[in-house]
């Protein structure tokens, strides 16, 4: 049987999550027959890492001539990690073109957006797959087992609070990710993997979500506000970058140096843009209250400045508790090995039933990155995946759903009211 044929559009520091893998662990299963990107450095960049595996280079193609790749190249399918904003584009247009898709999260970032995703799978007959590696780290994977075992009856209540410290959570307000036209803000880009997670934890879906959100750390005013003096617009060549503990040095980090340094002649992107500099006008603090179909209440909140990285979650139901803490390592993506992003640290699972000794749940630990995740999800995308009782690969479905909460998160913010998810998209 022939390789599937893949192009990848979209050749930041995410694309190579995804090519390397191909070349390297998937060659009989999977080729690489096309780059498409905005900036050329970008796509040289990748297609050199490419034939250091394979002694081969990959055909590149600018953002304008996609369509030409396509008939050209003739993939089976398109890998999407693009900017936020453009995966819509490339989602629909490859599908119109006879592709299937695999997308980064977050399959887009509003509701616009979303239906006209969900109106082409209809149109078009063919499939897209939305990458969430965090369902398949095994701790993930055992909370699921854990609530679908009935282990403490119905779910009624959860609890869940993400901590993005501050290298890795500073990291979304120095690039791109810090307009919210570009990212649909940390609830829409970050949070659909957390969102994603308790839809596949209780098996349900949101129905009604209300949000508060705020910009209290990052951001030029509130570092006036703690009598910061010092200010700069990005790190590189500044004198006050230097001793910045907040600052990101392109130049000490080969990947961030080859991929965004030696590329701003092409597009002045700016990859080491002060966190506390103007233009942010995403949050750094919020909280999200989430009633789901199958009657269980989230309480969710998310950080981007703490001393820790991780997550801890709680669900109480009609037969007990169950208490998950995480500690992760921290992670600049693009400013090293990939296997530390999401890598645990400590990882501990309890349950406390209703008249019973609370016991730890016994876990595997994962190799690779999103605690184990990665490699799983990268054989069921690109390997000879095995029967999963847990269905964790994620269709456009699983995708809408997971960004609608986030969505929906963003209008309540705007309008201080309670937002039904039914009313943002039709399925």
């Amino acid at each position: 049987m022939a390789p599937t044929r893949y192009a990848q559009v979209g050749t930041g520091s995410r694309a190579s999550f995804f090519y390397t893998a191909i070349a390297r662990d998937f060659q009989s299963e999977a080729t690489l027959v096309a780059f498409c990107d905005t900036n050329q450095t970008r796509m040289d960049y990748a297609s050199d890492n490419i034939e250091k595996i394979t002694g081969q280079k990959v055909p590149t193609y600018k953002a304008a001539d996609f369509d030409r790749m396509i008939e050209e190249t003739k993939p089976d399918q398109v890998i999407v990690t693009t900017i936020d904003r453009t995966h819509h584009a490339y989602i629909i247009r490859a599908m119109e073109l006879g592709c299937d898709v695999i997308s980064e999260k977050p399959m887009t970032t509003d509701e616009t957006h979303c239906q006209e995703i969900l109106d082409a799978v209809k149109r078009t007959g063919q499939k897209l797959r939305v990458t969430f590696n965090y369902r398949y780290a095994p701790h993930n994977t055992k909370i699921r087992e854990l609530l679908a075992d009935n282990t403490i009856g119905q779910v009624f209540s959860v609890h869940f609070e993400w901590l993005l410290n501050t290298q890795h959570g500073a990291d979304y307000f120095r690039r791109w990710h810090r307009d919210k036209r570009n990212s649909g803000g940390l609830l829409v880009h970050k949070s659909t993997h957390h969102f994603d997670l308790v839809n596949f934890w209780l098996a349900s879906q949101p129905k009604t979500v209300f949000a508060l959100g705020e910009l209290n750390f990052y951001g030029k005013e509130n570092a006036e506000k703690r009598g910061e003096e010092k200010f700069y617009s990005r790190a590189h060549g500044s004198e006050a970058a230097k001793d910045d503990p907040f600052a990101l040095h392109m130049e000490d980090h080969p990947e961030l140096k080859s991929l965004y340094l030696d590329a701003e002649k092409e597009d002045g992107y700016y990859r080491d843009q002060s966190v506390f500099g103007d233009g942010i006008n995403i949050e750094d603090t919020m909280g999200v209250i989430v009633k789901y179909q199958s009657g269980a209440m989230l309480t969710y909140n998310l950080v981007a400045y703490s001393p820790l990285e991780g997550f801890r979650v709680c669900f109480n139901g009609s037969k007990g508790r169950l208490e998950v803490n995480v500690i992760e390592k921290s992670y600049v993506n693009g400013g090293g090995d990939r296997d530390l992003e999401g890598a645990v640290d400590e990882i501990e699972i309890t349950v406390h039933p209703l008249f019973g000794e609370s016991y730890k749940v016994p876990i595997d630990q994962g190799q690779g990155g999103h605690g184990g995740g990665d490699p799983v999800l990268l054989n069921d995308l690109f390997g000879q995946p095995a029967p999963d009782r847990f269905n964790r690969a994620a269709s456009h479905i699983d995708g809408a759903m997971s960004i609608l909460t986030g969505i929906a998160a963003n209008q309540s913010i705007r309008t201080g009211q309670a937002v039904q998810v039914d009313g943002l998209v039709k399925f």
